[in-house]
């Protein structure tokens, strides 16, 4: 089981996977971890990452990048309206009003929706995990912006549906920076100590989060979040391209907006002068060659210039710091740390700035890219069956209040209540209870519109269905649970309605009741809530709101999360039932049904089903041309490699080894299949070019079998022949009654001397033959064969060769405790106390009377 987190950046994308007791950020094809957040449309396939990026001056109206915020947005979005004009490539509306990309695929005009935009570069991380675990990869965990709301996350994991991923979790990515902090900590203070808070900061292409953190040993929790959507290292890049339009307008009279490839350049040009100047504060100079009109441009700029240019977005990084302050309550000296990740904070005066504010120096111990891409691996792990990770629960906050509002049965005032405020916990559940008579809507916004970079309020309308009164007319009552789940989204995720039924019998009852809703909460929580009334003096009663359920741990695995997260703990449950079981004298015949009601939800952005497998199809589809014109373009470029291969051996190494009539007729059928690959082989069928591959193969095999052979023969030969004198030494030592050889059986030996002579023949037949043919004549024999003969030759005499000696067995002295054997008879003269022969004192060897041989060692 793969366990992998997904860094997608809206300039570059980061994979990190566990393995090998640790986690690493693994590189594309390209040797290169940072795999660029760009699309680009062909003829024939599409091209996803830094073979994109490449493509992106050249095919710039084919090419897509910068699409990451368009996830749950309306074309007509103010946001999008703003960015349209600042793209290589067309936006349009979608059927449905969502932001639609036109490019030309595949020689024909086709409209993707962000979705399948995100799904294609999804597809690309995917393949790169896939080709470095050697596996394949299905559950993941995927970042999200923090400020994200539900219409936006929905969309990304829409995206991942399309592409086949399972995404256990979105994650924020400052919770996942945080996680990554945390969990390698040693230092810790304990769960009973005041913890340590930990400010995190980061800035990247396009915007700025921070997050303010509590950490206690194996505990995590998210204090609070602030967010600039809209400020980020683009914007940096931005007022340097603004700067230099305007002097090459005054030096060169060239209108760079004017013409978008010379736009991009200047683009890529600024970004690198941005990097250069976070490490230099000399002027450094920008060179454009050939920039517009065939004129070259060029430039200075040094990093006190660019900071005065900047002055203004410099300023607005403490606007969010400001904010998270005042949201947590805390102080500076209450901040143990400031960790800064992302790209743009290595620019020095962002440093400086958030430096400043805190009053302390910040800290670099992340690595400013990778972090959030570790941080979501590390989740994936915690929540996959397959990793054994150290406890760690994580705690995120909601971002951004979330109310209900509703109508009341017989009056049109609507009632509203805040379910969950900023900063919430999250993962968290909590019940609603309302009195009503029949069916009713509850609907879901955002609490304050100013606070959410999004245009609309509203995240949803829900309907629970099937609602009745009681048999005696009274209003039935219904119990909702709200959510906010493991991906930060809203819902209500279950709605059931209490029904008294009256009964004869209460015990077997009640245990019916159970069994007909077993994944029903009791009718009454431990928790006493305040019920909506009907009454016209009472229309404005909200519903006191209850939790349902223990904030979510990330520690234990679970594959299915909602119903993880929703397990009540047994001392909860206890008491519930405690509160659940009415007096007995009361209303004995009565028992209490848990009815499940279903829930219509009209969310504000969602795909529909239909929508989504077109999708899927689609990419389907895509990533099968994009399979095929590989192979097309391997196999084309295996003819180009024959042809440009043979034509410079064929004047080397090759020469010797094809006759003269050969060598003009294959460089001649090597210089017309060059020329049929660039011109009309430019663009043929797969097939075509593996049939010109086996042409020249042909002919060029032969020549490359016998340069080959000659090379590699000699050596063949010459370990034969080792072999075969070793062989013969042995048997001349056996002849000459060698003491080494003597425990051989003569007929044994007579086969390696028979098999000796006969390999020596063989070899020396062909050797005569082979220096009778010329270098262009095919061998006599090849190496495979040679190599045959030692193997036999081996098999034969090797056995024979290095048989072991007999031993000979020494016989077994008798002792006993107190010396020898006295009842022996044997003679003991000369013998030591053991019974054994006293050795001579000459240091020879001498038999004994036994026939056993001693030696004096001295």
């Amino acid at each position: 089981m793969s366990v992998v987190g997904l860094d997608v950046g809206s300039q570059s994308c980061y994979i990190a996977v566990a393995r090998a007791g640790g986690i690493e950020t693994i590189a594309n094809e390209f040797s290169d971890r940072c795999t660029p957040s760009v699309i680009s449309f062909g003829p024939k396939n599409r091209t996803i990452g830094v073979a994109a990026k490449n493509q992106q001056i050249t095919h710039a109206n084919n090419t897509v990048s910068s699409f990451k915020r368009f996830h749950g947005r309306a074309f007509s979005d103010p946001f999008i309206q703003k960015e349209k004009a600042s793209l290589s490539y067309d936006l349009v509306s979608m059927k449905n009003g969502g932001v639609g990309i036109k490019v030309m695929y595949m020689d024909e005009e086709h409209l993707f929706s962000v979705e399948q935009i995100t799904a294609m570069l999804l597809t690309k991380l995917k393949e790169t995990a896939e080709n470095n675990l050697k596996k394949p990869v299905t559950d993941c965990v995927i970042s999200v912006p923090s400020f994200f709301t539900d219409a936006e996350r929905r969309s990304v994991l829409d995206a991942a549906q399309i592409v086949g991923l399972n995404c256990l979790r979105l994650m924020n990515d400052m919770t996942a920076v945080a996680l990554n902090y945390g969990i390698y900590k040693q230092d810790l203070p304990g769960a009973d100590e005041k913890p340590r808070v930990v400010v995190f900061v980061d800035m990247g292409h396009s915007s700025l989060q921070v997050s303010a953190c509590a950490f206690n040993k194996g505990k995590l929790k998210v204090l609070g979040t602030a967010f600039d959507p809209f400020l980020g290292g683009k914007n940096f890049d931005e007022k340097l391209v603004e700067h230099f339009c305007a002097e090459f307008k005054t030096k060169y009279k060239l209108d760079a907006k004017s013409k978008i490839r010379a736009l991009l350049r200047l683009h890529q040009e600024c970004e690198k002068l941005k990097k250069l100047m976070s490490s230099n504060s000399t002027d450094l100079p920008l060179n454009i060659e050939c920039f517009m009109n065939d004129k070259d441009v060029s430039g200075k700029m040094n990093r006190s210039q660019f900071e005065e240019l900047c002055a203004e977005l410099l300023q607005k990084i403490e606007v969010p710091l400001h904010s998270l302050m005042e949201q947590t309550h805390l102080k500076a000296e209450d901040v143990s740390a400031i960790e800064i990740v992302g790209g743009a904070t290595r620019i020095p005066a962002v440093k400086e700035r958030i430096a400043k504010f805190f009053g302390k120096d910040v800290s670099t111990t992340l690595n400013a890219d990778e972090a959030v891409a570790r941080g979501c691996a590390l989740q994936c792990a915690i929540l996959s069956p397959a990793f054994k990770v150290r406890e760690f629960s994580v705690t995120d906050a909601v971002p951004f209040p979330i109310s209900l509002v509703w109508n009341h049965d017989s009056e049109e005032t609507e009632g509203v209540h805040e379910v969950f405020s900023r900063n919430h916990a999250a993962p968290f559940s909590k019940v609603l209870t309302f009195l009503r008579r029949g069916p009713f809507e509850l609907e879901a916004f955002y609490s304050d519109p100013q606070g959410v970079p999004y245009p609309e309020a509203k995240i949803g309308r829900f309907v629970v269905q099937n609602v009745s009164a009681q048999k005696d007319g009274e209003k039935s009552k219904v119990k909702v649970k709200v959510r906010v789940n493991t991906h930060g989204i809203f819902t209500i995720s279950t709605a059931s309605m209490v029904e008294k039924v009256p009964t004869e019998e209460d015990d077997g009852s009640s245990v019916e009741a159970d069994m007909e809703c077993p994944n029903q909460k009791p009718a009454e929580s431990s928790d006493v809530d305040k019920n909506s009334q009907q009454d016209n003096s009472e229309a404005g009663t909200q519903p006191q709101v209850q939790t349902d359920a223990q904030q979510t741990s990330q520690s234990p695995p679970s594959p299915e999360l909602t119903s993880e997260e929703n397990k009540i703990p047994d001392a909860d449950k206890a008491n519930e039932k405690k509160v659940d079981q009415p007096p007995e004298a009361k209303k004995p015949k009565i028992k209490v049904v848990n009815v499940e009601l279903p829930i219509e939800a009209n969310l504000v952005w969602q795909l529909g089903r239909d929508l989504l497998n077109m999708y899927i199809e689609t990419e389907g589809k895509m990533i099968m041309q994009d399979k095929l014109e590989k192979e097309r373009n391997d196999a084309k470029n295996a003819v180009e490699e024959c042809v440009y291969e043979f034509r410079d051996k064929l004047c080397g190494p090759y020469e010797k080894f094809i006759c003269e009539q050969e060598h003009e007729k294959f460089l001649r059928l090597l210089t017309e299949t060059e020329d049929w690959l660039y011109e009309e082989g430019e663009d043929q069928a797969k097939q075509a070019y593996i049939d010109k591959l086996e042409e020249l193969m042909k002919m060029g095999t032969p020549v490359k079998v016998r340069f080959q052979e000659a090379e590699e023969r000699p050596k063949v030969l010459e370990e034969l022949g080792q072999r075969l004198q070793h062989y013969a030494k042995i048997a001349a030592d056996f002849r000459g009654k060698d003491e080494k050889y003597n425990h051989i059986d003569e007929s044994e030996m007579k086969k390696v001397e028979k098999s000796v002579n006969e390999v020596m023949e063989w070899m020396n037949n062909v050797m005569n033959a082979q220096a009778k043919r010329s270098l262009d004549q095919d061998p006599v024999v090849r190496t495979q064969e040679i190599r045959a003969k030692v193997k036999e030759l081996n098999s034969v005499c090797e056995p024979v060769v290095t048989q072991p000696k007999p031993k000979i067995e020494s016989p077994k002295l008798e002792r006993t405790p107190n010396g020898p054997n006295l009842d022996k008879k044997d003679d003991l003269e000369g013998k030591d106390n053991f019974g054994a022969e006293a050795p001579h004192q000459n240091g020879e060897c001498h038999p004994n009377e036994k026939g056993s041989v001693n030696m004096d060692l001295d």
